[in-house]
């Protein structure tokens, strides 16, 4: 399969990484098989072996296959890559990725703030908050469960959305409650009793965990959230330069 030379080198590499994402993620390699050698894709794809290897960078930094170079790369996973380069939302997110999203709300509890809960959320001690606890899947499969706290104006907003809503998003923002600005910390933890249910993984299975606060225009918190993945069901990847990074390392803080 030639790709259109007339595209340029740039889009070449972007063309042939796209093509084999999309190869991997439908399982067309399966979990730990090898890709064709860089010869071999350059003369499958009429390119040259430095826009293969491009293509391939693309890859590896999508956390989907190996890094060695000189061998045939293998296959780590088929985690579908969520960007940090804009805000979305699981919803948005899944569908963009041609997935269907599905949410079932296990609990909803209304309880005053913890110290933590009200240094995020910039809470007055007493204030009470709304905590859901929820089930996340893409396409029928359970990937993430989703622990949020929201301050009382969304919260009561949450309250009267149906158990089995696929988004919260989408109806605050028709209520005027928009999620545009978010700090993100990605760490693993273990596995406790309702992850291991939701999941059906064992207790004490590593997650993959994104704790996120969002804010409104304003820089106002209406949520702070806590995301718990199963291994190989997604990966982030994040853009970075010498002029301008939006992450930074820190020493693992306790919970």
């Amino acid at each position: 399969m030639a790709l259109d030379q007339d595209r340029g080198t740039g889009s070449l590499y972007r063309k042939v990484a796209a093509d084999l994402r999309e190869a991997i993620t439908s399982g067309s390699f399966g979990d730990a098989g090898r890709l064709p050698a860089e010869g071999a894709l350059a003369e499958q794809y009429g390119v040259s072996r430095g826009t293969v290897r491009q293509a391939l960078a693309v890859l590896r930094a999508d956390g989907l296959v190996t890094s060695r170079r000189g061998t045939r790369r293998v296959v780590l996973g088929t985690a579908r890559v969520q960007s940090f380069s804009e805000l979305l939302s699981f919803t948005h997110w899944a569908r963009s990725m041609g997935e269907e999203p599905g949410g079932r709300l296990e609990s909803l509890i209304r309880r005053p703030a913890d110290a933590a809960e009200r240094e995020q959320l910039r809470l007055e001690p007493g204030t009470e908050v709304y905590v859901t606890l929820r089930l996340r899947t893409l396409s029928g499969t359970p990937v993430m469960v989703e622990r949020t706290v929201y301050p009382p104006l969304v919260g009561e907003l949450v309250a009267q959305l149906p158990p089995d809503v696929v988004s919260h998003t989408e109806p605050l923002r028709e209520h005027g409650i928009l999620f545009t600005d978010a700090d993100h910390t990605i760490d693993v933890v273990a596995a406790n009793a309702d992850d291991a249910r939701l999941l059906t993984c064992r207790r004490g299975s590593p997650l993959l965990r994104e704790k996120r606060r969002t804010t409104d225009p304003t820089g106002t918190p209406v949520e702070w959230s806590q995301d718990r993945y199963l291994p190989g069901t997604v990966a982030f990847s994040i853009h970075n330069s010498l002029a301008s990074s939006a992450l930074s390392r820190h020493a693992r803080e306790s919970d």
